[in-house]
């Protein structure tokens, strides 16, 4: 993070992809919820009353979320007109039960028509045939909490047919344009290539009534198609050495690998300093 915060690799990319610098308030976990809500009640802040999951829990949640939200994260210091949250995990983990049930709450203090929930799943092939059922099933889970999806992502080596589409448009209650098909592609950054072309953008802009303050009818994608396009090209290798401390761990320097493969770079080549202590 910009401020030297340790977070979830998921951040990286949305700074990536977005050119924004985010910060340690970002990443919101259970343990930072729990500190700030123990502090309060040390303080005095609830004047003596029970601490509980709800409400005050999941109106920790919600209230960091609209603070984070009003920070600014490009050279321009406007505040973002959508904030993207993502819950990790999967429906049905007991880690991100009280998130949900968070933003249950959140979408009527926000109102529906600022509340746009986008559910992504896995459509697995079995037989050469496009399975439905994880979809259907997480959706089920996903509603007994309360929360309805608007737009479904679903996760296949291939693209999606249209059966496959208006079978889950059908049990998963949402139109059949609002299921999006994320199959496999020479490289992430031809994603968003991928989400233009099926009208995401036009989605967004109508669950969110977002016509009134921006036009992405028809948005400008150029510089980012030739980049997607040069990265399927490279051939040139070359190497580099990074030193670090956890290099033994995938994860521990994804941001800056992929930075430089953006930069033509194609071999990294990880060289670990041992560090001794006296």
């Amino acid at each position: 993070m910009g401020d030297g915060a340790e977070s979830d690799l998921d951040l990286g990319n949305y700074e990536r992809f977005l050119s924004i610098n985010l910060s340690a308030d970002h990443n919101i976990t259970t343990g930072k919820i729990y500190r700030e809500v123990i502090s309060k009640e040390r303080r005095g802040d609830y004047l003596g009353k029970t601490v509980q999951v709800v409400p005050h829990i999941t109106n920790e949640i919600q209230d960091w979320i609209e603070r984070v939200a009003q920070i600014p994260v490009d050279d321009s210091g406007e505040v973002a007109d959508v904030c993207l949250i993502e819950v990790g995990g999967t429906v049905g983990d007991i880690e991100s039960s009280i998130f949900f049930e968070a933003l249950r709450q959140f979408q009527f203090r926000v109102g529906d028509e600022n509340f746009c929930l986008m559910f992504v799943s896995l459509v697995p092939i079995l037989s050469d045939e496009q399975k439905t059922k994880p979809t259907q099933h997480g959706v089920r889970d996903l509603r007994s909490l309360g929360l309805s999806p608007k737009v479904i992502f679903c996760r296949c080596p291939i693209p999606l047919g249209d059966e496959c589409k208006n079978k889950i448009s059908a049990f998963c209650h949402v139109p059949p344009n609002n299921v999006i098909s994320v199959h496999d592609v020479n490289n992430i950054y031809h994603v968003p290539l991928l989400l233009l072309s099926q009208n995401l953008h036009r989605i967004i802009m109508k669950e969110l009534n977002l016509g009134s303050i921006m036009n992405v009818e028809n948005p400008d994608m150029k510089s980012w198609s030739d980049m997607a396009h040069r990265l399927d090209g490279f051939t040139d290798e070359v190497k580099i050495a990074l030193i670090g401390k956890y290099t033994g761990l995938q994860d521990s320097y994804l941001s800056v690998i992929k930075s430089l493969k953006v930069r033509k770079m194609k071999i990294i080549i990880l060289c670990a300093i041992q560090y001794r202590h006296s």
